[in-house]
């Protein structure tokens, strides 16, 4: 089952991108966003590895830098919506 895993991975991506939108309302600067989703993406990762069926790591150092780069996805995919809508 390997779309269990993409879901996964896209999963962190989700949840990641949550957690910036909730940093953006809390008194933190904007500017810690992507340091935070890199940060919970990379926890993500690290539990996901562990958690989701078939998840594309095979060890910590891979689950947290695929955790890292989903988190920091979320970030880009914010920054390209903000592009394309205004």
């Amino acid at each position: 089952m390997e779309f269990m895993g993409v879901a996964g991975v896209a999963a962190i991506s989700v949840i990641a991108y949550l957690i910036g939108e909730a940093v953006k309302i809390s008194p933190l600067e904007n500017r810690y966003i992507p340091l935070i989703c890199g940060v919970s993406g990379a926890i993500l990762g690290a539990a996901a590895m562990y958690t989701v069926p078939d998840f594309p790591a095979e060890d910590m150092l891979n689950a947290v830098a695929i955790g890292i780069v989903s988190g920091l996805a979320a970030t880009g995919a914010n920054q390209m919506a903000k592009q394309m809508g205004g």
